[in-house]
């Protein structure tokens, strides 16, 4: 069976410094979400909802996602209370088949506004410490397809006007701090990223990108486009020009988001564009050069897929080893992929751009950042030595370079947050 990622919108609070009691009401409500999920009562648990959660995830989409839970992890055998504060209880919930940091939030009147499942460190809580210098707060938009989810950071206590830095993540389903569940990336990047951009005078937004985590989308994975994922983030940059905090946007890309970021700011009031570890490249090309490590017939198979693509036509019958990447579902995604050239579409980029390209990405490779350097010339280019595609340092042989990938503690390399803000600062 097909992993799935429990959600249920974490709604209406902040993430401050954390009590060690655990309420009464919240024992209470974990008491009856374990009776009644272990007793595949998913119309009980959807009763102790609140009003918002109702609507942001009705019966109908709540209950599949439930069964299948249960269908994969098992009973939840026991849940340990780990800390306590702002309307926000964390527990680790103990499955028969998995372990998983539970996050559990209650209104006034005792009804669920939020419950998430993420992935569960033995260390995570006693490493969850606030940073007195950064205020974070939950960001729910609503969109035509359901609503995004994200996190604000702000500066404590900001002197007027700020910038804010929109981050727009990279391919597969990242979540709003740069992981991906799918993939084992815990690297934490972009939490990393808001976090020192706040200390430094510079809000962000960083959001789950659609249908991950909190952000529900009725898109299905054989509906989705690239151009989705740019309407989602010019929804955001509209959310943010109306805020009256900000002084001006910059959108910050990474990877895949590169691309997405330079799609979504046409003819949008954005100030600044970072592209950080982005492709100079069609994605049919780069995609190719992968393909070069597996086996020819393999190759020669998604070539032909590729090519029926570029005619405007999918091909039903793929060998399963090319799932992953060439599965029907995805086949339309992949035509709306390949037709953008990322060079072209950089030199017809008005505003100020900065390039950031690590010397030891193993993804997106050097000669990326160069091309899209010489498409724009008058980009600023960041090379930054022995950096590689999640932003920090690794050396370029694989299998380390990989290990960094599953450290959400290892820093950023030195030279990006003040390269990105020195840019930030200098834009008008």
């Amino acid at each position: 069976m097909r992993k799935v990622a429990f959600f249920i919108i974490v709604l209406f609070f902040t993430l401050r410094a954390f009590a060690q009691a655990e309420p009464a009401n919240y024992a209470a409500a974990l008491a009856k979400f374990k009776q009644f999920y272990n007793n595949n009562q998913p119309d009980s648990i959807f009763a102790m909802f609140s009003p918002e959660m109702k609507t942001a995830l009705p019966l109908d989409k709540f209950k599949p996602t439930t069964e299948q839970l249960k269908a994969q992890y098992g009973e939840l055998v026991k849940t340990d209370f780990v800390k306590y504060g702002e309307s926000l209880a964390v527990y680790k919930a103990t499955f028969k088949n998995e372990v998983f940091l539970l996050n559990v939030s209650l209104n006034a009147q005792n009804k669920l506004t939020g419950l998430l499942l993420g992935p569960y460190q033995e260390t995570a809580a006693a490493k969850e410490v606030a940073d007195p210098s950064v205020a974070e707060s939950p960001v729910l938009l609503k969109t035509l397809s359901g609503q995004i989810s994200g996190t604000l950071a702000m500066p404590q206590n900001p002197a007027g006007k700020i910038p804010v830095v929109l981050i727009i993540g990279d391919a597969g389903p990242t979540d709003r701090d740069g992981n991906n569940a799918k993939t084992a990336l815990a690297a934490n990047t972009y939490k990393l990223l808001a976090h020192e951009l706040a200390k430094n005078g510079i809000a962000s937004v960083r959001y789950d990108k659609r249908g991950v985590n909190g952000s529900v989308s009725t898109t299905t994975e054989a509906q989705l486009r690239i151009d989705d994922y740019s309407d989602d983030a010019v929804s955001l940059i509209n959310m943010l020009n109306d805020d009256q905090r900000f002084s001006k946007i910059i959108l910050f890309g990474h990877g895949e988001g590169a691309l997405v970021a330079m799609l979504a700011m046409i003819d949008e009031p954005v100030k600044g564009y970072i592209s950080a570890e982005g492709a100079s490249e069609q994605a049919d090309k780069i995609l190719m050069d992968k393909m070069k490590s597996k086996p020819q017939y393999q190759a020669d198979e998604f070539k032909a897929v590729l090519d029926s693509l570029r005619k405007g036509k999918l091909t039903p019958n793929v060998d399963p080893a090319l799932y992953y990447i060439a599965r029907p579902s995805v086949q339309y995604f992949l035509m709306s992929w390949c037709r953008l050239v990322p060079q072209k579409g950089l030199k017809k980029v008005k505003m100020p751009v900065l390039i950031i390209q690590g010397s030891t990405d193993l993804q997106v490779t050097p000669d990326n950042g160069e091309k899209l350097k010489k498409a724009k010339s008058d980009a600023t280019l960041l090379l930054v030595k022995g950096m590689n595609h999640i932003l920090k340092d690794a050396p370029a042989d694989e299998e380390q370079n990989a290990a960094t990938f599953t450290k959400p503690d290892l820093p950023l390399s030195a030279a990006v947050v003040p390269g990105i803000v020195d840019f930030v600062n200098k834009i008008k």
